[in-house]
């Protein structure tokens, strides 16, 4: 489904629902007898529908789960579009991962159903609402069964209401690395302050483990790269995502890429633009551009190009470099050792940036921004005119570019 249609739904149909089952909730806890404070949890649920990346950067939250309760069954509810990562990272196993497929309003519904009725069949009894103030992931808590609800609240925040169930409250901090964030709700589940996140500072902002790869994958993605594009052999090869996926509004321009990749091509580099089959036009341009400006130069278009996730990270293990807009690709390139070049300007790296040493933020710090958050469901109020990613200079991205080669 568009993403405008999600939030609407998320609004107009998650405010009343959460309201009525707000009140479900009070009238309920009369009858039910408190849960033990001291008691450990049996099955947890971790519910983080939308965003591939932060699964990435929920790695500590789960590790904490196995080290603080190794008896409980550990779960997983997200978008079917967003499993393959999660079994890469192997943080849960396959059979207590539930997905709900949003390609269309039935299909969510009739998946939502099974998926809650698979939890309720597995006896969750603490949930963890990953979500930012989303309304149906925090109906999705209530509706597991789970009598422990952890999630994000608002506290006097105007707006962003989504009821009265979560009952572990954690005060969002728009101050803090999401990781940190949500390993804060891990240690909410048994938390007695108020509010419960009041904990004393655990080290976090660990880098993930990389993701073991089967040898025949890195083996096969070099073989076709070979047979696909002799050109290339004997390159350093660079990757740049230049595409902004469902919010357009955080793509560096593409005379800004093309400038950047003149250089790196002038260097001796092969680049490659990588993406999904929606940005091929984009990629193509690029490729365009660079060959225009340096005729015999090496450029390629990989958009489309790799079928999994799985391949993604093996082209990852190939290339030298990734120099990418802030997303997806950026965060999964935390699980490989390739070096990142990641550009920050809606969103900012203080939140979102990859646990990795191997991972440079560009960041312009305008005054308007960041302004995509959690408070406006990642709506942002700009024109379009992107100048806290326009400011960020091309030659300022190459020589960090150059840097990060000499030292791969």
């Amino acid at each position: 489904m568009n993403i405008q249609v999600q939030r609407w739904i998320d609004r107009w149909v998650g405010i009343p629902l959460c309201a009525a089952v707000s009140l479900l909730d009070v009238a309920l806890n009369k009858l039910r007898a408190p849960r033990p404070a001291d008691q450990a949890p049996r099955a947890i649920v971790v519910i983080l529908l939308s965003e591939m990346g932060s699964l990435v950067l929920a790695h500590d939250m789960f590790a904490r789960f196995r080290q603080r309760y190794p008896d409980a069954q550990l779960h997983a509810l997200l978008f079917g579009k967003n499993r393959e990562i999660l079994d890469l990272m192997q943080l849960v196993r396959p059979e207590h991962v539930h997905t709900v497929d949003d390609s269309s309003l039935p299909a969510l519904l009739s998946s939502l159903w099974r998926a809650i009725a698979e939890l309720r069949r597995a006896n969750v009894d603490v949930a963890i609402d990953c979500e930012l103030f989303s309304r149906i992931s925090s109906l999705l808590s209530y509706a597991s069964g789970a009598s422990v609800r952890v999630g994000f609240h608002r506290h006097t925040q105007e707006g962003l209401y989504r009821g009265s169930h979560i009952n572990r409250r954690v005060p969002y901090n728009p101050y803090q690395h999401i990781s940190a964030q949500f390993l804060t709700l891990a240690r909410a589940i048994d938390s007695t302050a108020v509010p419960k996140s009041k904990l004393p500072v655990l080290v976090s902002g660990k880098a993930p483990p990389h993701v073991a790869l089967e040898p025949a994958l890195l083996a096969g993605i070099t073989a076709r790269l070979a047979q696909d594009f002799p050109e290339i052999a004997g390159k350093p090869l660079v990757l740049v995502y230049p595409g902004g996926g469902i919010l357009p509004i955080r793509a560096w321009p593409l005379a800004s890429y093309t400038a950047m990749c003149k250089g790196l091509v002038a260097d001796g580099c092969a680049v490659a633009v990588i993406g999904l089959k929606d940005d091929r036009a984009l990629a193509q341009q690029l490729v365009a551009n660079i060959q225009a400006a340096a005729p015999c130069s090496t450029a390629i278009d990989l958009t489309g190009y790799t079928r999994s996730i799985a391949e993604l990270l093996s082209l990852f293990h190939v290339a030298k470099l990734l120099v990418t807009n802030d997303g997806g690709p950026g965060q999964f390139a935390a699980l490989t050792p390739i070096w990142t070049l990641m550009l920050f300007g809606p969103e900012t790296p203080g939140l979102y940036a990859p646990l990795t040493p191997q991972c440079h933020s560009f960041y312009s710090q305008w005054p308007c921004s960041p302004c995509l958050s959690a408070y406006n469901h990642r709506s942002s109020y700009c024109d379009g005119d992107n100048q806290c990613l326009k400011a960020i200079a091309p030659e300022a991205v190459l020589a960090k570019a150059r840097e990060c080669l000499a030292a791969s």
